[in-house]
């Protein structure tokens, strides 16, 4: 299942007191109760959150996720599938939005399986705003740094692929331990042109020292350290 993302999104109203980069988060809230939608809106709102609402798995799924920090507030009994279900379909296409899960019935069988496939919290219902908000802010923080780290990884690949075939063949025996003059015997090229062709390929990998190539192919899945 394709999941998609949608990149223009409008803040809502509000004081911006919860966090100085709030003005890049968004919390979707899943709940197929009118009034309690109209609640949690108006919570996030009061401290400048953008909030978008939606009744249903299906509807949230439809609408596309936005591409910017994020978490889902999912009341775990919806009608038709209930969050559990959207929490596994969401899990299945690849999607690792932080999830907190709001619940009106003390099922501990339904938390242990929520926070078994990695929902970040389960909150019971009636709860106090600031237990809310506090579990909204750290899942919109590790939505932050996951981000980070997927947006370096995607860097680090799209610096490789940048790399001539030759650059690549010639750093990755460089990493595998050769030297320079095993690396042209295998290459049939001169010590002289390899040499070239490592320069060529720390310079475009960004990376200052051959220790950082190095770190850099482990995080590539180029080669392993030894243990």
């Amino acid at each position: 299942m394709q999941i998609k993302k949608v990149s223009d999104v409008e803040a809502g109203g509000g004081s911006a007191c919860f966090q100085d980069d709030v003005s890049d988060g968004m919390v979707l809230v899943v709940d197929d109760d009118t009034g309690m939608q109209n609640a949690l809106s108006n919570l996030f709102r009061s401290v400048g959150l953008a909030v978008e609402l939606f009744e249903s798995g299906e509807d949230l799924l439809a609408r596309g996720l936005p591409d910017l920090p994020s978490c889902i507030v999912l009341d775990v009994r919806l009608r038709g599938d209930n969050g559990l279900a959207l929490q596994t379909r969401l899990g299945r296409a690849g999607v690792h939005v932080p999830i907190i899960f709001l619940s009106g019935y003390g099922d501990v069988r339904m938390t242990a399986a929520a926070m078994k496939a990695g929902a970040l919290n389960f909150i019971a219902k009636p709860f106090r705003d600031q237990d809310l908000l506090d579990a909204v802010n750290e899942a919109l923080q590790r939505d932050r740094a996951r981000r980070r780290t997927v947006s370096k990884e995607q860097a680090l690949h799209d610096r490789f692929a940048a790399l001539t075939v030759r650059e690549q063949e010639v750093m990755q025996l460089l990493v595998r331990g050769l030297m320079n003059k095993q690396v042209a015997d295998v290459l049939g090229i001169s010590m002289a042109t390899v040499k070239i062709y490592r320069g060529q390929a720390m310079r475009k990998m960004q990376a200052r020292t051959f220790a950082d190539m190095v770190l850099m192919a482990v995080e590539l899945g180029l080669c392993k350290f030894e243990s």
